[in-house]
């Protein structure tokens, strides 16, 4: 009887293993710190996901820059030193070219799922051995140069200095200017040393704390904004295949649009700030205008077909045509 007794009042823990066995977990880094500005679609992300898949998924939120430097998450998840990243495309077009192709656009993300190119960028993933679960989005998110001192038109521009990253880089080429690669997180100190004349970035959340340093924004600004979900592929399958295609819908279908919507309101918080911190918008005459936003299509699709001869064309169908 007192057996009996035992093995009852241990039932209770045998069953929480059981229960709890049933819950994977991934590890999960993005490419800015946790309250960035950048990170509050990444935030509802993790919220959505963990209440939508409590008990069977868990994605633990590590941190930032401060555990994995930006330019290096896609290969810390591509050899499983993480499980899960949250990345900007370009940062990793080092090993795969075209992944920053989805910066060089205007549409929609409605737009892009529907005519398949989200489904053409997991294959291209597949084949450099990442998992691409899907696209935090910001499609209304433009990318502008901001200065230290004014510029009236696009010959200004000549000889600056402007901190980039990879997918915005051929159009400074263009432009006559000097870029830098840096990461979001070393823009101010760039420009407090003077390192930099200037950078692009789009105008969400930050202007506050650059009061002083920025004074001009240049308009209009160029592409379009995403940020890359990315998965270990060992880890990806050890998920159970009903899983692994509901936690895929739920992102693609239900997170990802919301997101996406949200931005309209968070750009004119922006528009709010810089004019709060003394920014200035230097608007460029109709003709500049039409001018600077051919440039630099111009000037990243060709790089693009050097870098990915393959797919550009592909690529820039979906994309632009």
């Amino acid at each position: 009887m007192k057996a009996i007794k035992i093995a009852l009042l241990c039932l209770p823990f045998l069953w929480a293993e059981v229960v709890a066995a049933k819950e994977y977990q991934f590890n999960l880094v993005t490419m800015t710190p946790k309250k960035s500005d950048f990170s509050v679609g990444f935030k509802k992300f993790v919220d959505d996901m963990n209440e939508e898949f409590k008990g069977e998924l868990k994605i633990n939120w590590r941190g930032g820059p401060e555990i994995t430097p930006p330019f290096k998450l896609a290969d810390s998840v591509r050899n499983g030193a993480l499980d899960m990243v949250i990345s900007s495309p370009s940062y990793y077009s080092g090993l795969l070219p075209a992944a920053s192709s989805s910066n060089l656009s205007h549409k929609t993300y409605k737009e892009l799922t529907e005519n398949g190119y989200y489904q053409r960028m997991e294959e291209l993933h597949a084949e450099k051995g990442l998992v691409l679960l899907g696209e935090i989005p910001a499609s209304a998110m433009r990318f502008h140069i901001f200065l230290r001192d004014k510029v009236t038109n696009i010959d200004d521009l000549k000889g600056k200095r402007l901190r980039v990253f990879p997918s915005v880089l051929p159009m400074v080429e263009a432009l006559g200017g000097s870029p830098l690669v840096l990461p979001i997180g070393e823009i101010y100190t760039s420009m407090e040393r003077g390192t930099v004349d200037g950078f692009i970035r789009g105008k969400n959340g930050w202007a506050s704390q650059f009061e002083g340093v920025v004074k001009y924004a240049v308009s209009p600004g160029v592409y379009r904004v995403g940020f890359n979900v990315l998965v270990n592929q060992r880890a990806w399958n050890r998920l159970p295949d009903d899983l692994r295609q509901r936690a895929k819908d739920y992102l693609n279908n239900t997170i990802s649009p919301e997101i996406d919507a949200s931005w309209d309101n968070y750009l004119k918080q922006g528009d709010q700030e810089l004019k709060d911190a003394g920014i200035q918008v230097v608007e460029f005459s109709q003709s500049e205008q039409e001018k600077y936003k051919l440039l630099a299509m111009d000037a990243a699709w060709k790089k693009m077909a050097q870098d990915a001869p393959d797919v550009a064309e592909e690529l820039k169908r979906l994309l632009v045509e």
